[in-house]
């Protein structure tokens, strides 16, 4: 399987210009940066407070107190932002899944269930508590290695990886029935790891974080299916 991670890549990358694919790009990141900006607003009046409650004076320290609240929000922002990005995207994955077999599996496209919209909120919120259970076990390692500079990228990159590929998998695997009926993840852990991995580290890139999520399910739809297929 790990074969046709580069051409799911490549048939992912060359689809995003289809206009279904496109509608969705534009729901997708116009809300994930509105999720953003609000938590953006919330952490930094939460760093404020704090700086409040602990006794600094607001004008004595109006300098650090910016700063602080920069960095803080900074830092949680780039934690959070790809799993608000992922969350958002599992409100809009049967768009995702639905395109990608419309124009390269007609036929499991036929037999494609749309998850219950009640389903879909309950996956992308186990998702979401997955993914910040996970990155917060994984602080005090980043924080370890927060002296070497890379370390705490290459901790959550990894955390992350491992999160994503299974998330983009399921994506595709549950919306059709039967292949699930037999319980046996398609992707294997290798598989799973390496698109997450990709997905992962494109979402640490501005902008290009906002349409790799889409890659992600797209090249997910196209490795379930593949191996679907081969099976």
């Amino acid at each position: 399987m790990m074969k046709d991670l580069p051409r799911a890549l490549a048939l992912s990358f060359a689809q995003l210009l289809d206009p279904a694919i496109v509608r969705i790009l534009v729901k997708t990141a116009l809300l994930t940066i509105l999720v953003v900006v609000a938590l953006a607003f919330a952490l930094s009046w939460m760093v404020e407070w704090g700086l409040a409650r602990a006794g600094f004076d607001p004008e004595a320290y109006a300098g650090m107190g910016a700063l602080v609240t920069v960095l803080v929000a900074a830092l949680g922002l780039w934690l959070l932002f790809r799993i608000v990005a992922l969350a958002i995207l599992q409100l809009f994955a049967d768009d995702v899944v639905a395109a990608v077999e419309r124009r390269h599996y007609p036929q499991a496209a036929e037999t494609m269930k749309s998850l219950p919209l009640a389903r879909d909120i309950g996956n992308s919120a186990r998702g979401m508590l997955r993914a910040v259970l996970a990155n917060a076990a994984a602080l005090p390692i980043a924080a370890v290695l927060l002296f070497t500079a890379i370390g705490p990228a290459i901790v959550f990159l990894a955390v992350n990886a491992v999160l994503l590929g299974r998330e983009l998998q399921d994506m595709v695997w549950l919306r059709h029935p039967r292949a699930t009926s037999s319980e046996r993840p398609p992707l294997s852990r290798p598989t799973r790891i390496a698109l997450g991995t990709i997905i992962a580290a494109m979402m640490a890139v501005p902008f290009i974080n906002l349409f790799a999520p889409i890659i992600g399910a797209a090249s997910a739809t196209h490795l379930v299916h593949r191996k679907m297929i081969s099976t």
